[in-house]
């Protein structure tokens, strides 16, 4: 299946409608924050299985209960829908774990 890279409009209109996400160093980018470090981890935890399935790994870096992730697209040096798909799927799991 061949991947394309997102063009500015789709990219600019991604982030416009997808509260937190920026543009940061050319990925796409999202600081989270949980209730707690056990939360924080649940939300890695399951994005590590989608992340797994999917064969689309995030950057991310945690410290207690904040999780910084950047994600992009190496096969096309940028960012592709695989990076949207992966965003809707963290906004869907932090949504779930701060409830």
């Amino acid at each position: 299946m061949s991947i394309a890279k997102a063009n500015d409009d789709t990219l600019q209109d991604f982030i416009r409608s997808n509260d937190g996400w920026t543009l940061l160093d050319g990925k796409l980018h999202k600081e989270f924050a949980f209730t707690n470090f056990k939360h924080a981890f649940a939300f890695m935890t399951f994005v590590a299985e989608y992340a797994e399935t999917h064969n689309h790994h995030p950057e991310w870096f945690n410290v207690y209960r904040h999780v910084k992730v950047d994600l992009i697209t190496h096969e096309v040096s940028g960012i592709s829908e695989r990076d949207f798909k992966m965003a809707n799927y963290m906004d869907a799991v932090a949504e779930a774990q701060n409830e």
